[in-house]
């Protein structure tokens, strides 16, 4: 038996800041499971390399979801990092906080403390902002922030220009004052190179004496004396280990593996725990229900004038893209292909943006197989302009099928499951189309490739959206915070409802889903945990 004070499950976006301010002072042992390997290869580090990472079973758990009516049967691809530093290791970077009203929501439900201005001075110490620091931002931070607006594409500018002639205002900052209208998009990136919260915050952890990060480690089973969580049992090449954890076990898997290691464990629903055989530690109906996510779609249309295409596809513009990135750490392999972007209302009923947009300036109409073809693009000058729905309404559920750690959970998203979900994105579809028909995008445009000009009934609409949408990788809420034990997982202080020396410390305990991209909510959340915990063991 291993003795440590504290056991992180998880190296990811929030289990890696957890790691590195538990372990800082010197006094506390830290042992850190990590089910992947190494964060330590060259496409994980390259921002645009996460085309390669999008299907690479080595760095990545490759989920899939059952059959979706929502998706027109479809079965979703779920991409989910498998090595140090979790999905911030293998996601698009975009640096979003979220809108102030998401926060204040979840304080408002009974979440003390997590209220935006409660967060706001934890999300300004995270960052390291190119832009510098003001009210809303901050310098000096682990995570360094890129401002993208000297480096991005030319047909960049165009789309910003084309969504202000939509209606939409300029907006340098959507984690500044208010987040509505068009900007180009702040990155997670340092130097060229992919800051994820590995680099950040494990990796200078690692350097401690007091702490031990053992990779290839899945963990099989929280292990229990009555209703206390007093350790992990793990398996590392075929062998079964078991670590203890004096102090407390903290749960950093995400919104995908936390609830499963639960119901493993047995926490979770009565019926499914008795059903597969597994003792029940403690009955929850909420572990694994309540999943949300965002759901997104791109129109795709053929320019007049050259896009990324025309540089990344042939082989001698992957040779001097290369050789420039190499060299400098510049050019298209140092962003995100989510160059420009924004926020809007699908009606003036909407109190507050209820979408985001994102612009591409590639296409990639012709897929490659097994891969996300960012670095083989169409042999036409082309681009997107997509878009996800910001707070769906739908509902889903992720529980396991077996007793057996090493098979895969079940995934059900209900995607586009309520009307108004439907409704939103149906408005929300024919605002793209608005703005590509501003004459800053409308005269580079030869034709729209899909869905293409024969789409136009509603009901044609919403068909190719249930077809052609998918995941953009934000689940959350399947282990919700609330003061309520009867509608949630964890407390206000993210210890688990019923039992002693057990926390959840990751985007599963995300009240409602927030407005935008999830990883900088999700390192907010491994800070306020963190401190939170060392609160608690003074």
């Amino acid at each position: 038996m291993q003795d440590y004070d504290f056991i992180v499950v998880g190296s990811g976006s929030a289990g890696s800041v957890v790691a590195e301010k538990l372990s800082a002072s010197g006094r506390f042992s830290v042992l850190v499971l990590e089910a992947g390997g190494t964060d330590r290869s060259f496409f994980v580090q390259m921002p645009l390399g996460y085309g390669k990472t999008f299907f690479d079973p080595a760095v990545n758990w490759n989920y899939k979801t059952e059959p979706d009516p929502g998706l027109a049967g479809n079965a979703d691809h779920w991409p989910r990092g498998k090595l140090l530093g979790g999905s911030s290791s293998i996601n698009a970077m975009v640096w979003i906080r979220g809108q102030r009203e998401d926060f204040d929501g979840w304080a408002a439900a009974g979440n003390t403390g997590w209220g935006f201005d409660d967060l706001l001075p934890i999300f300004k110490a995270i960052e390291d902002n190119e832009a510098g620091a003001d009210e809303w931002r901050g310098r000096g931070g682990p995570i360094h922030v890129t401002d993208n607006r000297s480096r991005v594409h030319p047909l960049t500018h165009r789309f910003l220009k084309a969504g202000q002639q939509a209606g939409l205002a300029l907006n340098q900052d959507f984690n500044g004052a208010a987040q509505e209208g068009v900007g180009v998009y702040q990155i997670n990136t340092k130097n060229g190179r992919r800051w994820s919260a590995a680099r950040a915050f494990l990796r200078p952890a690692m350097k401690r004496a007091n702490i031990r990060v053992v990779t290839n480690a899945l963990a099989t089973r929280i292990l229990f004396e009555g209703t206390r969580a007093v350790g992990i049992e793990y398996l590392k090449h075929g062998r079964t280990i078991n670590a203890r954890a004096g102090r407390e076990v903290v749960l950093c898997g995400g919104s995908v593996n936390t609830p499963q290691l639960l119901q493993l464990s047995g926490v979770g629903p009565a019926d499914l725990l008795k059903n597969l055989d597994i003792p029940v530690v403690h009955a929850n109906a909420q572990v694994g229900a309540n999943l949300q996510d965002h759901l997104g779609i791109n129109y795709t249309y053929k320019g007049r004038l050259p896009t990324l295409n025309q540089t990344l596809r042939p082989w001698w513009g992957k040779m001097l893209v290369g050789m420039q990135y190499l060299l400098l750490r510049t050019g298209p392999l140092s962003m995100s292909m989510n160059q420009g972007g924004g926020f809007f209302r699908t009606d003036e009923g909407q109190l507050r943006p209820n979408m985001q947009l994102y612009f591409q300036a590639f296409s990639t109409v012709l897929p490659k197989p097994g891969e996300r073809p960012i670095l083989t693009p169409d042999p036409w000058p082309g681009f997107s302009i997509g878009l996800s729905n910001c707070r769906p309404s739908s509902r889903g559920s992720i529980m396991i099928c077996s007793k057996n750690p090493l098979d895969y959970p079940k995934i059900v998203p209900n995607a586009y499951s309520t009307e108004t979900d439907v409704e939103e994105m149906l408005a929300a579809v024919k605002f793209v189309r608005k703005i590509a028909s501003m004459p800053a995008m409308s005269e580079v445009i030869t034709e729209e490739v899909l869905p293409g000009p024969k789409c136009v009934s509603d009901d044609e609409l919403i068909a190719d959206f249930r077809k052609r949408s998918g995941t953009v990788y934000h689940p959350v809420s399947t282990c919700r915070m609330g003061p309520d034990a009867s509608q949630s997982v964890v407390d206000p202080r993210l210890k688990v409802h019923g039992l002693a020396g057990l926390r959840i410390v990751d985007a599963s305990i995300f009240p409602d889903n927030i407005s935008g991209n999830t990883n900088a909510a999700s390192i907010m959340t491994g800070w306020k945990g963190a401190e939170m915990i060392l609160e608690d063991h003074p």
